[in-house]
């Protein structure tokens, strides 16, 4: 929840003691009331003057005639002052970072999450390079790749039962040893047999990105609001990190050495966990267990798996418009190129992140599917129509504006069937079909490549769009989960 944005009051302060302003028209004729006793003898009483003004009180004093009233003090427990109220931005995404320890985590998420973009090209150069296998790279990379989806749930559901600084810091430091591991391996020339194993080992790596997500809903778990624009924030972050990632890899492997890539990208997802881990504050509880009875997976929550379905329909969008892309423009340009598509979706993502949050998610996320079904045949019209690359590339920039939207709306789905002590188990669930997808997207995009050539393989893009549309149509139903 936000943070309140009053002050507390303070203790009111004693106004200071002042003079009399004009002195009194008529002076006392008699002595005080009660005068020292002198020679023994007592005090005799006076009269004062009947024109005489009334003694003042001993601590007071008499304020002029013409002097303004003292202001009001508020007593304690009073309401700040509206100039004294700390105001939240304006900015929605500023509003995110008024509670404590969000930029220091945020922070963490980054350093830890661009190595993610950064391995499996950094692994691709170092291995062919070294082996002068492209081939073997790629079974190595397709391994791992297996390997994540295999591990991730196991491990994102060890996070949701013992806490995330338990189970992800020494998670990621297995991850770790085994890209280094594979480091040395190509670097001395192990058989090839050792670097499918240590590229395994890499599969213990947290999803950085549900547990940050994880976070989030549960310190806006009262306000759909900042809960939307934080899902819309992380899917950003996701599409910057997969801009930059794959070229600072490229950069780093060419400028150092082979192996540069992998090592940096170890030591950046080490320190960025760690950095992440620390913040304890806004870590979400670790929910109770009942004795005796084990939670029930996200599997089996009404709905999950036609969710998940659509994940692995939306996955084989992005993994065949990735390859046919490198297929049709097959030059330097490719990267380039590509890396507009992952714009329009970071920038369509910050907008849509600071409208108002649907209250039917379910007809969103078949708005959202329909859009990007159609937004998809702008790349074959383009390939297919001009043979244009400025066109094809503009066309994948607006093909790209629908991807962060739909993503969001998925996610802010996964979150709402999934309890709350298993969000990361959940929202695993979701990368791990989405990431099953976009291999069976590349694995199709490039045997349709070879058969019908490049711009006829556009039609595959369109065609798990479609596919996407049809299944949350049919199956997806939003039904909250209980904890």
């Amino acid at each position: 929840m936000p943070p309140q944005t009053t002050t507390p009051a303070t203790e009111p302060a004693t106004p200071p003691a002042t003079e009399p302003t004009t002195p009194p028209t008529t002076a006392p004729t008699t002595a005080p009331a009660m005068a020292p006793a002198t020679g023994g003898t007592a005090p005799t009483a006076t009269t004062p003057h009947p024109d005489a003004p009334a003694p003042a009180h001993p601590h007071t004093t008499t304020p002029h005639p013409d002097a303004p009233a003292p202001a009001a003090t508020p007593g304690p427990g009073a309401p700040a002052s509206a100039p004294a109220a700390r105001r939240l931005p304006r900015n929605p995404y500023l509003r995110l970072f008024t509670v404590p320890g969000t930029r220091a985590f945020t922070a963490g998420n980054l350093v830890a999450r661009v190595p993610m973009g950064m391995f499996t090209v950094s692994a691709v150069i170092m291995i062919a390079g070294s082996r002068g296998s492209y081939a073997l790279a790629g079974a190595v990379t397709a391994t791992g790749l297996a390997a994540t989806a295999l591990v991730a749930p196991f491990t994102a559901r060890l996070i949701d039962r013992y806490g995330q600084a338990r189970v992800a810091v020494p998670a990621t430091v297995l991850a770790v040893l085994g890209s280094l591991a594979l480091l040395l391996c190509v670097r001395h020339g192990a058989p090839d047999w050792t670097l499918f194993a240590a590229y395994a080992a890499t599969a213990t790596t947290p999803n950085i990105g549900g547990m940050s997500r994880a976070r989030w809903a549960h310190l806006y778990r009262s306000d759909p609001r900042a809960a939307h624009t934080a899902n819309a924030f992380e899917q950003a972050v996701d599409e910057l990190c997969f801009m930059t990632g794959p070229v600072l890899a490229a950069f780093l492997c060419a400028a150092l050495f082979p192996e540069a890539g992998t090592l940096i990208g170890a030591v950046m997802l080490l320190a960025g966990m760690l950095l992440f881990t620390a913040q304890r504050a806004t870590e979400p509880p670790v929910a109770p267990r009942t004795a005796g009875l084990r939670a029930r997976s996200p599997l089996r929550t009404p709905g999950m798996p036609a969710l998940l379905s659509v994940f692995l329909a939306t996955g084989a969008i992005f993994g065949s418009m990735e390859i046919v892309t490198l297929a049709y423009v097959d030059g330097p340009w490719a990267g380039p190129v590509m890396a507009l598509q992952a714009l329009g979706s970071f920038l369509a993502g910050l907008v849509y992140g600071s409208a108002r949050p649907a209250a039917d998610v379910r007809r969103r996320l078949l708005v959202c599917l329909a859009a990007m079904t159609a937004l998809m045949s702008l790349p074959l019209l383009a390939a297919s129509a001009t043979g244009s690359l400025p066109a094809l590339a503009g066309a994948l920039l607006l093909a790209g504006m629908a991807t962060a939207p739909t993503m969001v709306t998925g996610m802010s789905l996964v979150q709402r069937l999934t309890p709350a002590g298993q969000l990361n188990e959940g929202m695993t669930l979701a990368v791990t079909a989405l990431l099953g997808g976009i291999s069976a997207g590349a694995a199709g995009g490039g045997w349709l490549v070879e058969r019908a050539g490049a711009a006829t393989a556009y039609t595959l893009p369109v065609a798990a769009g479609a596919a996407a549309l049809c299944l949350a149509a049919a199956g997806v139903r939003v039904r909250r989960a209980v904890a």
